[in-house]
């Protein structure tokens, strides 16, 4: 596609300009770019025409490396401040009130409108976002309807995988592999869209069918200041991108228990479905849990029907039944995916068993959130009690550094209050100190419990909490889940709280 071809809906920005050479507009475009270290090093591949947008962000503003854009050879800059072109730069300036938006929507139109031949389905909320791609996408492939995920974990389809960078990848990532998508023959796509994603516009242009809201708990503050700021961006998913799809029905599947949910405000043409164990549309009714099995009835407009999950804990019978209303949208019976479920094994990092030779239990969650964390500590006590069982619940957990403060204290409070034994360490401590962080985490133990100590270093604590407990004990691991990795200053340093496990139980 040439330039003028990409940009032909952008005419009127173009600046008239005596050294802008013509012949730019009628070369092919190779490559978009907001990053100028990218434009020569895209998978070890030159890019010849490039168009490089200057976006001002939280902590860089890309206006100030127009010049090395233009040294790499760009023909075309996006920006929403001209002074820094340079005065005899010959390829072509747009100049936009917000170049977010335009990245977003001439990233879709580069890769082809790719949503345009998905079925896509959205996922909000502070938790429950992977758990849902995964288990829909389960459901989804297991009756012949190929699906894609972009998520935290990773980007996949079939036995492709790429890796993930963040929840909900920049614009020109998302429609790529949307195209990806595409080029495999998919069927739907099940994309995690972060209150982050939709605040700076990275998926805008996709068109959604279906959207799914989980919970909104304590969380992101550092970059929403407000949760009220922080429900208005997930709200646009329901209400700015949903009017903005052109698809045809449109469904919003929405948690009603939770008090957000309550209040989210949907776009008139979509139909909405509430879920939840209270009042609601798909009514949850748990008959029986334990860490290997669980049995539900969803009560809906349709049929009662029974569930079976071999996977744990309240907050998953949520996401389970979140997919099973969207398997729906997509043309699946519940009692395809009541098949499909019963061969389901679980997320990684989400509430995830890990197996030894021991007969102490092991669980490694993602739970990095107050709610989170309780959720988790909450199913676990259930199925105890629930059970019968005579076992003590040890749980260890750290906070990341460079993030929201305010849930450090309550995220110990949570787990001192609701746990027999605490083990207080690192997370991902960053560029903060980690004995800030580990203090700002214990002050919020209330000073009449002594069931909680710390260890910085995170697989010495593993090593103490695995020494400490007794047989048929539990122990939970919570914060990191299925990474990979501990960032430590900018370094970012192998290490798994599964495998640091095996080590020690065998």
């Amino acid at each position: 596609m040439t330039l003028q071809q990409l940009f032909s809906e952008y005419i009127p920005y173009l600046i008239p300009r005596d050294q802008m050479q013509s012949q730019f507009l009628d070369q092919e475009v190779d490559g978009l770019f907001f990053d100028h270290r990218n434009i020569n090093n895209s998978n070890d591949t030159k890019i010849k025409n490039s168009v490089f947008f200057a976006i001002s962000g939280i902590n860089t503003n890309g206006h100030e490396y127009i010049n090395q854009a233009v040294e790499s050879g760009s023909i075309a800059l996006v920006l929403e401040n001209d002074e820094a072109v340079p005065i005899n730069y010959q390829g072509a300036v747009f100049k936009v009130t917000n170049s977010r938006i335009a990245l977003d929507e001439i990233a879709s139109k580069f890769y082809s409108s790719p949503s345009e031949k998905l079925f896509c389905i959205g996922v909000t909320g502070t938790n429950g976002k992977t758990s849902i791609t995964y288990i829909l996408e389960h459901i989804l492939n297991n009756n012949q309807k190929l699906t894609g995920v972009l998520g935290t974990v990773n980007h996949r389809i079939g036995e492709n995988i790429w890796n993930s960078q963040m929840t909900t990848p920049d614009p020109v990532t998302l429609q790529s592999r949307l195209q990806d998508f595409v080029r495999h023959r998919a069927f739907a796509a099940a994309m995690e869209i972060s209150s982050h994603a939709l605040d700076q516009q990275r998926a805008n242009s996709v068109q959604f069918n279906t959207v799914i809201y989980t919970n909104l708990t304590l969380d992101h503050l550092d970059y929403h200041k407000t949760m009220d700021h922080y429900f208005e961006s997930k709200q646009k998913l329901f209400t700015d991108l949903l009017w903005a799809s052109k698809k045809k029905p449109l469904f919003a599947i929405v948690n009603t228990d939770d008090k957000y949910g309550r209040r989210l405000k949907v776009a008139a043409p979509a139909i909405v479905w509430t879920y939840g164990q209270g009042e609601s549309d798909f009514q949850i009714d748990i008959k029986k849990m334990d860490f290997n099995e669980t049995v539900f009835i969803l009560k809906n407009p349709f049929e009662d029907k029974e569930f079976k999950i071999f996977i744990p804990g309240i907050h998953t019978v949520y996401n389970v039944v979140a997919c099973i209303i969207a398997a729906i949208t997509c043309g699946v019976t519940m009692e395809q995916s009541a098949e499909a479920l019963l061969s389901f094994k679980g997320i990684p990092g989400r509430l995830e068993k890990i197996e030894t030779s021991s007969d102490k239990i092991v669980f490694v969650d993602y739970a990095h959130t107050p709610d989170a964390l309780e959720n988790t500590i909450k199913s676990i006590r259930k199925i105890q009690k629930d059970n019968n069982l005579d076992s003590k619940l040890l749980c260890i957990f750290g906070c990341g550094g460079d993030r929201d403060k305010s849930k450090r204290p309550q995220m110990a409070k949570i787990a001192s209050e609701n746990c027999d034994y605490v083990m207080v360490t690192s997370d991902n401590p960053r560029t903060e100190d980690p004995y800030q962080i580990i203090n700002d985490i214990l002050s919020g133990v209330p000073t009449y419990l002594k069931n909680t100590e710390n260890e910085i270093d995170r697989e010495k604590a593993i090593q103490k909490m695995i020494q400490k407990a007794q047989p048929k004990d539990i122990i939970l691991i919570a914060g990191k889940g299925h990474e990979d990795y501990q960032i430590i200053g900018t370094e970012k340093k192998y290490f798994s709280d599964a495998k640091i496990v095996k080590k020690y139980l065998g």
